[in-house]
């Protein structure tokens, strides 16, 4: 089963383009369902749905919340899906298996005054100094995923109409859009900073000290060092950034369907959350201005 697992999630990563740190959870997940099921000696075809209720029992004795028992399920939904389609199994035991009530949480948003000065905190004038703002800048002027901001090359960015070409999730591309301070940034970066940065002649934007692309994980360290910094004391990743984009699109006037193409959402369903962000702050404003209220 073992090479099982890694053949799918070679799929994921050569095949579906998923982020490595989708590709981790993946593969976490998967180890603790070999674990478990070399554990009670079940051969792959003798999987059912006793089965898999017995493994989420484990996974809800163990504490789990919610939310991480749904990312397993969807985990064991994919991973079993595969191995119907390669006939590996006859029958599909997920087909029976619903997910957990979820507690809806309203993303987490930066107010204006704690985003400039978090958006300003590594700008001080280096070569790190200048990509570490653009890439602070990128996130939230654009609202795109970390995934999708390491892998953005100089010939997918349209200086003259500030227009970058996306490829997100399912190898599905769209185009992005960025204003003037980002714009000044990227001309900055691209005069100071990539000539020095780019030692091995690569076609992506960011890169690293050695001349690599930038991963992931270097980006969520920016995010922690520019939080630090700026002094705000917060706690927040880079998909805060894009939490917050969509948040100030809306509460600037956009229509959901914009902000929907805009972050690459397949459904307009997972926009809407957006939408009871800005409700509340709406609630807010009548709270603290209406006399009556």
């Amino acid at each position: 089963m073992k090479e099982i697992i890694i053949d799918f999630l070679e799929v994921l990563e050569f095949e579906k383009k998923y982020s490595n740190y989708t590709i981790l959870n993946y593969r976490n997940d998967l180890e603790d369902f070999l674990i478990f099921i070399e554990s009670k000696k079940v051969p792959i075809k003798k999987i059912d749905y006793g089965t898999i209720r017995s493994y989420l029992n484990v996974l809800y004795d163990k504490k789990y919340s919610n939310k991480t028992i749904a990312r397993h399920i969807s985990t064991l939904r994919s991973f079993f899906k595969y191995l119907k389609k390669k006939n590996i199994i006859d029958m599909n035991p997920m087909t029976l298996v619903s997910n957990p009530k979820l507690e809806k949480k309203l993303p987490k948003v930066i107010s204006y005054s704690d985003l400039e000065a978090i958006l300003n905190a590594l700008d001080d004038g280096t070569v790190l100094g200048n990509r570490n703002t653009l890439i602070l800048e990128l996130l939230y002027a654009t609202g795109i995923r970390v995934s999708e901001l390491v892998n953005i090359q100089l010939k997918d960015i349209d200086f003259k109409k500030r227009e970058i070409r996306i490829l997100g999730k399912g190898n599905k591309e769209r185009i992005v859009l960025y204003g003037s301070r980002c714009e000044k940034l990227l001309d900055i970066y691209k005069s100071d900073s990539f000539p020095e940065l780019n030692k091995k002649l690569l076609d992506y934007l960011l890169l690293g000290v050695r001349g690599n692309k930038i991963n992931e994980r270097q980006v969520r360290t920016i995010v922690d060092e520019a939080v630090t910094v700026a002094g705000t004391k917060l706690h927040i990743s880079p998909h805060v950034l894009r939490h917050t984009f969509a948040t100030h699109m809306l509460n600037g006037g956009a229509d959901l369907r914009s902000v929907q193409q805009l972050l690459g959402h397949e459904s307009l369903s997972t926009t809407t959350i957006y939408t009871h962000v800005s409700n509340e702050r709406l609630r807010n404003v009548y709270l603290h201005t209406h006399p009556r209220a």
